[in-house]
């Protein structure tokens, strides 16, 4: 457990050990980066910070956001008590202390006590819950900070009583804007050097940190301070420079980014082929998923989406399974992708997943289900006795079908699966049509 040691800045400079981001963070709410549309002017949680009137929130976005830094402007804002803890370092006994502390320093003092929790997705539910009855009491006021999906690791009851805000990711003119406030900062930046920026150089550090601040400066302060000075004392950063000071970031895979990828290729597979190739290859490649995972998404988008509209597309996408656990990866990532695009290119067809939901809907109003007199076995000595046969063999009759009911008397002519007009379905359409005995619908 740790105070924010934060304060304004007065003399610190480069000399005091910190990186350029941690000497760079805003302190107020004019000095912040990005995230108008939470604190821009008039917005709900400024008003709130200004006001020193901050409830419980939950700070969700992409690393380098400024998260942690809207926890700072608050730390100087609030005339409470700011405690911060690491999600990965607590334990339930330092929840605890904070708890004890704070109703200490509501009773004798009637000071309030703002926790700030960072990772809070690290943050297990026994731990949660020791937080919780103190949230509720309004003992502290919590600020939970992360980077994962707070819907998969945040107890519900912790999210019901604190306001989420989504902090989206930071812009490369957000970097731009950053690095060149530290280049001119005297007091905390890099100004008191002699230093000299390409242009090149900026924007190649801008790009390559893709949003996060904190990365393009620790990245600006190592190209400046690992160039040797020209004979006047000048620093010279070209392009070349930032080059070797910053590299593509590795890409996290974390659950909650696995499932939205999943889920955008699921998505993309009932309409687009590039985005649904785009979405299995960035997976796999970039973010290192199990392309099994992915297969066995495109054999069920085969009965949800497509089903008998095109029989083929699961006989495709199962044949792509069998080359994957014949042949591995890479060498069966021709195999799928010619699964995913037939499946994307065949026509699409959802009768498969209603039919399903007709007859569950069907089996849930009924408290048992009586099998037709006609339809229950007759192989056995005295099965005409109790009733049992006069089933029509379809195959003894034209067409090799014969009308009779084959569902319980409860929900006899019930409709479950209605083919669509999509693909091989046109021609089961009109099959059915016939079957029910009236003519074909317009275009069956």
């Amino acid at each position: 457990m740790d105070l924010f040691s934060f304060n304004d800045g007065t003399g610190e400079g480069a000399g005091d050990g910190r990186l350029l981001a941690d000497r760079m963070r805003p302190r107020t709410l004019d000095e912040y980066i990005g995230q108008e549309h939470i604190v821009g002017p008039g917005k709900l949680l400024r008003r709130a910070i200004e006001a020193d009137q901050v409830s419980s929130i939950l700070l969700y976005g992409p690393p380098g956001c400024g998260k942690t830094t809207l926890a700072h402007i608050i730390s100087n804002q609030t005339r409470g008590d700011f405690v911060r803890l690491n999600a990965v370092e607590a334990s339930v006994k330092d929840v605890r202390e904070v708890i004890d502390r704070a109703q200490t320093n509501r009773s004798l003092y009637g000071t309030k006590t703002i926790l700030f929790l960072d990772e809070v997705h690290r943050f297990n539910s026994s731990r949660q819950d020791a937080l919780l009855p103190a949230v509720e009491k309004g003992t502290i006021i919590f600020i939970g900070a992360t980077t994962e999906n707070p819907f998969h690791y945040v107890n519900g009851a912790l999210m019901s009583r604190s306001t989420l805000f989504q902090l989206e990711s930071l812009t490369k003119a957000h970097s731009l804007i950053a690095m060149k406030r530290a280049l001119a900062d005297k007091e905390r930046g890099l100004g008191f050097m002699d230093l000299q920026v390409e242009e090149e150089a900026l924007d190649h550090i801008a790009t390559m940190a893709n949003g996060d601040i904190r990365r393009a400066l620790n990245a600006l302060e190592l190209a400046a301070l690992t160039t040797s000075p020209e004979e006047g004392g000048s620093v010279h950063v070209t392009l070349e420079v930032a080059e070797e000071s910053i590299r593509r970031p590795t890409v996290k895979a974390d659950e909650s980014t696995q499932y939205d990828v999943l889920s955008a290729f699921h998505k993309s597979i009932r309409g687009s082929s590039d985005a649904a190739l785009f979405w299995f290859l960035y997976a796999v490649e970039k973010l290192g998923m199990d392309p099994l995972v992915f297969l066995r998404r495109l054999i069920a988008a085969a009965s949800e989406d497509i089903g008998l509209a095109n029989p083929q597309a699961m006989v495709q996408a199962t044949s792509a399974l069998d080359a994957y656990r014949n042949n591995g990866w890479p060498e069966a990532k021709l195999n799928i992708a010619q699964a995913i695009l037939f499946a994307v290119e065949s026509p699409k067809s959802n009768a498969v997943y209603t039919a399903i939901a007709r007859a569950t809907d069907a089996i849930g109003e009924l408290k048992s289900a009586e099998v037709p007199m006609h339809l229950r076995d007759t192989h056995y000595k005295g099965a005409s006795a109790l009733g049992h046969g006069g089933y029509k063999y379809p195959h003894d009759y034209p067409g090799h079908y014969v009308k009779q009911e084959y569902l319980p008397k409860a929900i006899a002519r019930r409709v479950f699966y209605q083919a669509s007009e999509q693909g091989n379905e046109a021609k089961i359409r009109h099959n059915q049509a016939l079957r029910r005995g009236r003519p074909p619908e317009s275009g069956e």
